[in-house]
């Protein structure tokens, strides 16, 4: 039974918004985000990565390799509750519909490193209450370069993109361990046997990284998204598919989920997020790919259900549940299972 003595919307929370075509203030938060990634939900607009660690209007996308760009009407700053927007049709198109998913960071100094540590983060922002950071750095070229991340225990999944170069996004998880690497802008399987982590697991201080241009070439600069599993409020993991809709798998996560990132490991299927804010909750829940500009799906092949400490899909889609297909997740809690007031997280 997860226990936590904070509430999971102090760092994670899901906002809708329709768009007006004219500059707007986002609000209802709950926080100052640090992260703001948003996909509009009716049409094909890029999903759109900002943070505060590179800065209001500096964006990347999830579904493209493309270098960071600079969109003067896209984030325009983050706010004490929010974030205020421009006229981008990616976050503000009149009479769009958009889906923001908002992360809490804030701690900008003090990281923790060692002396074996060969890249200084140039800017960061972390928290260790709810496992999360944002690390910016400059790449070195060096060969198993120590990577230090800020979380205070191993990270679990890290998400990583360069900057300033038109290279794949390149992703580390628990699951799948250092020999695994998985790219969010693309639905391919997790390669095996890659040599990106330098054939090391991370430590509560660093993250090893090889000296791959899309990952640490010299000059390069890179921003990196780590994540770690905390109880009641986030859980890194995977399953195993059955392929049988009466009696497909229940995966515990200890807290009722606010937000799911899925990804079938062993072969190759589309990325998927879905959440409990979006129309369709419960059982047909709304989902969009970030390896795709698609517009947010609604299938009834794709069903699944939040339940009040973990989740289940509804079918057997290969998205979800093929017999013997391995997927990995990550989900952030919407309630734990006890918070902190003792109040149980409510039913599906």
């Amino acid at each position: 039974m997860a226990y936590i003595t904070f509430q999971p919307s102090d760092y994670f929370n899901t906002k809708l918004h329709t768009g007006t075509g004219s500059a707007a203030s986002i609000t209802g938060v709950g926080f100052q985000p640090d992260f703001v990634w948003v996909k509009q939900r009716n049409g094909t607009e890029n999903h759109v990565l900002e943070d505060s660690v590179r800065g209001a209007t500096k964006l990347i996308q999830s579904d493209s390799s493309a270098a960071e760009q600079t969109g003067s009407q896209t984030l325009t700053s983050f706010d004490s509750d929010g974030f205020s927007v421009g006229t981008d049709a990616g976050w503000n198109g009149s009479s769009n519909s958009y889906v923001m998913w908002n992360w809490k960071a804030g701690t900008t100094s003090g990281i923790t490193t060692n002396s074996d540590t060969s890249i200084t983060p140039s800017a960061y922002s972390f928290n260790q209450t709810s496992g999360f950071s944002i690390i910016k750095y400059t790449g070195t070229a060096v060969d198993g370069a120590y990577l230090p991340h800020g979380l205070g225990k191993a990270p679990e999944l890290l998400l990583l993109k360069s900057t300033s170069l038109a290279e794949s996004w390149n992703v580390y998880s628990k699951p799948t361990g250092y020999g695994g690497r998985g790219h969010l802008n693309n639905g391919d399987a997790f390669d095996t046997s890659r040599g990106e982590w330098y054939s090391t697991n991370p430590d509560s201080v660093n993250m090893r990284i090889s000296n791959d241009s899309h990952i640490n070439g010299s000059g390069a600069t890179y921003i990196a998204y780590f994540f770690t599993s905390i109880k009641g409020h986030c859980k890194i993991g995977s399953y195993t598919g059955n392929g049988v809709v009466s009696q497909s798998p229940f995966i515990y996560t200890g807290f009722k989920p606010g937000f799911i990132l899925i990804k079938k490991t062993s072969g190759s299927e589309y990325w998927g997020i879905i959440d409990n804010k979006r129309p369709g909750y419960n059982t047909n829940n709304y989902y969009v790919y970030p390896n795709a500009t698609s517009a947010e799906g609604t299938s009834t092949s794709l069903a699944s259900s939040i339940c009040a400490n973990g989740f289940k899909p509804e079918n057997n889609d290969t998205f979800w549940n093929t017999n013997g297909q391995t997927y990995l997740y990550m989900a952030i809690a919407a309630e734990p299972f006890v918070a902190s007031n003792s109040d149980p997280a409510t039913a599906r």
